[in-house]
């Protein structure tokens, strides 16, 4: 009987390099990728589950599937290059000073101007200054700031 080749290694070892390289050439270029790697993570599970199924065929049929020590290396260097991604991604980005001009929570924000759905300029002092519906006068008014980091 001939050997086949194992396609699931060669396919997960594919997978797994092009989750690495497309998380810095493809995917940072786009607002729903760029913030967290959701989309790369996939793929390299869908690597590593196609690399382990591929090695656990090679080593129980070793008469009908060929490749134990392709399949071996290939197994590894996808597990490099996932540990390689979490290092880069997230343990180099984590390291990045915080911002000593960003408010913080609780303190009061700088005022600044924005238009509201009708192309109205509304300041934050406004929205401050008058109370709104709902709320007790002596309770003041509070503004909830979000900062998205993506676009629109």
């Amino acid at each position: 009987m001939e050997r086949k080749w194992n396609s699931s290694i060669v396919f997960g070892f594919l997978v797994t390099i092009a989750a690495f390289i497309s998380t810095y050439t493809t995917f940072a270029n786009f607002a729903l990728t760029s913030d967290f790697s959701w989309l790369n993570l996939s793929m390299f599970a869908v690597g590593l589950s196609l690399l382990g199924a591929g090695l656990k065929r090679t080593f129980r049929q070793p008469d009908r599937v060929r490749g134990k020590i392709r399949g071996i290396v290939a197994s590894t260097l996808g597990l490099i290059a996932f540990i390689g991604f979490l290092g880069l991604h997230f343990h180099v980005s984590a390291q990045l000073p915080a911002s000593d001009g960003a408010p913080r929570v609780w303190t009061k924000a700088p005022d600044f101007t924005l238009s509201d759905q009708n192309g109205k300029p509304v300041t934050l002092y406004e929205i401050l200054k008058s109370p709104s519906e709902g709320f007790a006068a002596d309770r003041g008014t509070y503004v909830l700031l979000v900062f998205y980091r993506g676009y629109w």
